[in-house]
């Protein structure tokens, strides 16, 4: 090295791109059908695209109170009295964010201290192991195995350790599918007492559950009022994923550091975008109902289609992702597997190796997602199963 070269962070050399966001430039590079970014490419709600354009015609275009809009504040408050039996307190226990991606890190930044460990299962939404080389954690990992991705109580157990300080759950779970019940819950809330520990739960997916199956907050459950962040936003529920507007509910003692931390990351996130969330957080139980079956429609349809194509899967219980297996297709590995998917079959999807630390895990699996028009899954499918016939044929 140079004399005169510029030293780097070294935990900026810890993690590498998003492979997700790699995956969508891969999609515009061949001009395939993006099924690698959960984003919807069908429009968000007609009322709430009205109610965005009407906040900025009456001006609502300066910052907002740094913890979000009142009129927000108060509907999810609203929104969590009917949808979880929680009463919430807007003032005092609710903050506004930039997305779920920024509450993950003002809650990590709220409550690491050197020498913290936080406990992650893997495989992982690929954001939060970064998450913790920025703020300072140590993680330790929870394995997850194929083929049912449940959590396995007693491995979690293990993990906990009087340097415990949190753990983190995404319930329902991307990229797997899998929808925690009350009774694992409770198993998680346990451990966390015993160790002093928080629970920080990822529920942006908390609308989007399948075979009637009803959601369950971690802040529901017993002695977890105090030690549990939930985190969602509006992003899936609402089809509004570049909005960037997210959720934290806690306890006032620990939304005060949280609230702390977010203004000086970002201040806040977009005023007339908040604004116009007090409408769909009103939206009535009627809308999150239409919402599960149209979703649940597209999951039979798009896992009938792989099937068809002879890639192995569970289908999955929340969210909006599937993991593929694919290794019928006889690649070296998911990687391999994912960039001839994309450029040959015109389907983007994700390595599931990226849901691992070490890059390995997962290395049969891609991870697709069908939050997708009925014709573009249709295309999808057609074009997977066209190209599985082809690939094994060859072979």
């Amino acid at each position: 090295m140079s004399g005169n070269e510029i030293v780097l962070s070294e935990r900026a050399g810890k993690f590498r791109e998003s492979v997700i966001r790699h995956m969508s430039v891969e999609a515009a590079k061949y001009g395939a059908l993006n099924l690698a970014q959960g984003m919807p490419d069908f429009p968000a709600p007609e009322p709430l695209r009205q109610a965005a354009c009407d906040a900025i015609a009456a001006g609502v275009n300066q910052y907002a109170i740094t913890w979000g809009d009142k009129l927000l504040r108060e509907a999810i408050a609203w929104k969590y009295q009917w949808h979880q039996g929680l009463t919430v307190d807007p003032e005092t226990q609710l903050t506004v964010v930039c997305g779920a991606t920024e509450a993950m890190i003002v809650a990590l930044n709220a409550l690491i201290n050197p020498g913290d460990e936080v406990i992650l299962t893997q495989p992982f939404y690929e954001n939060y192991w970064p998450d913790c080389v920025l703020t300072g954690a140590t993680p330790r990992f929870v394995t997850i195995r194929p083929p049912d991705w449940r959590i396995d109580l007693d491995e979690l157990a293990k993990a906990f350790n009087d340097r415990t300080k949190a753990v983190i759950l995404c319930n329902p779970s991307n990229p797997t599918g899998v929808v925690m019940g009350r009774q694992d819950l409770e198993a998680v809330a346990a451990l966390c007492r015993k160790w002093n520990a928080v629970a920080i739960t990822d529920e942006i997916y908390e609308h989007i559950l399948y075979d009637g199956r009803q959601h369950v907050s971690m802040a529901t459950v017993d002695g977890m009022a105090e030690r549990s962040i939930v985190i969602s936003g509006m992003s899936k529920t609402y089809a509004v994923t570049g909005w960037r507007v997210g959720t934290i509910l806690a306890s006032p003692r620990l939304t005060k550091p949280m609230r702390q931390v977010h203004d000086f990351l970002t201040i806040g996130a977009a005023a007339p975008l908040q604004r116009a969330g007090g409408t769909a957080y009103r939206f009535p139980p009627e809308y999150y109902a239409k919402l599960a079956t149209d979703y649940q429609t597209r999951r039979d349809r798009f896992c009938d289609f792989l099937a068809e194509a002879g890639f192995g899967h569970v289908r999955p219980e929340g969210a909006y992702y599937v993991m593929a297996d694919v290794s019928s297709l006889g690649f070296a590995n998911d990687r391999e597997a994912a960039m001839a998917l994309v450029r040959d079959a015109g389907v983007a999807s994700v390595p599931g190796s990226s849901f691992w630390l070490d890059g390995q895990g997962g290395s049969n699996y891609v991870r697709f997602c069908f939050c997708k028009k009925d014709e573009t899954l249709e295309e999808a499918g057609r074009r997977l199963v066209e190209f599985a016939r082809t690939r094994t044929s060859d072979g």
